[in-house]
């Protein structure tokens, strides 16, 4: 199904239409402040098993992150954070920035990585934070690529619909997305650590 959000105001009517299928085990894929995103209920093992099939991935070696709507999902997923670090977040989220932390017990066991660490995403978009307000936790979070060689990411809706829409069960289409993906700071040792430079500004950081 490809189902039109509108970016601003999403319609109540269309987000209780994802939220049942994120309840009933469902994958979809929806926009972010940068690139389309595929995703589930971070809490539904047979949807987020779905999710490294579908990336090809195994789960030891996959980089998924969470959308949160707020910061007080933190607390739910993560160690304490170190004041400095939680004072930058604070300034440049919601925005195209994923951050590692330390996960918690609270953190499905499938997300677990050796290093016990969880992205954490806080998007400037309404589309995928409303849909996290509405299911009440968090969805899981990873880039939709493109098969072209030049070109990473798919930023139209409609193709990315075409090319998925036998294997995820809503793709939403909230306008074109951005070709350029997130940035990535591993917080988790306190320090800010730029893994990956996408659309957010390093400057904070250095």
């Amino acid at each position: 199904m490809l189902l039109k959000i509108h970016t601003e105001n999403p319609e109540s009517r269309n987000l209780s239409t994802v939220i049942e299928c994120l309840n009933d085990g469902g994958v979809i894929i929806y926009p972010t402040d940068t690139v389309y995103g595929l995703g589930c209920d971070i809490y539904n093992r047979d949807a987020v098993e779905r999710v490294y099939k579908i990336k090809g991935i195994k789960p030891e070696f996959a980089n998924l992150s969470f959308i949160c709507y707020d910061f007080s999902h933190l607390s739910d997923f993560t160690k304490q954070i170190d004041t400095p670090v939680f004072r930058v977040m604070r300034k440049v989220l919601p925005g195209p920035y994923t951050f590692i932390l330390k996960a918690n017990t609270n953190v499905p066991k499938l997300f677990k990585s050796k290093k016990r660490t969880v992205g954490i995403r806080i998007p400037d978009n309404n589309i995928c934070r409303a849909i996290v307000k509405r299911l009440e936790h968090p969805i899981v979070s990873t880039s939709i690529h493109d098969d072209d060689r030049i070109v990473d990411y798919t930023t139209n809706p409609e193709m990315i619909h075409e090319k998925y829409k036998k294997i995820v069960d809503i793709v939403i289409d909230g306008g074109f997305g951005k070709n350029v993906p997130s940035t990535v700071i591993d917080c988790s040792d306190g320090n800010f650590n730029v893994i990956r430079e996408g659309l957010g500004k390093i400057d904070e950081f250095l």
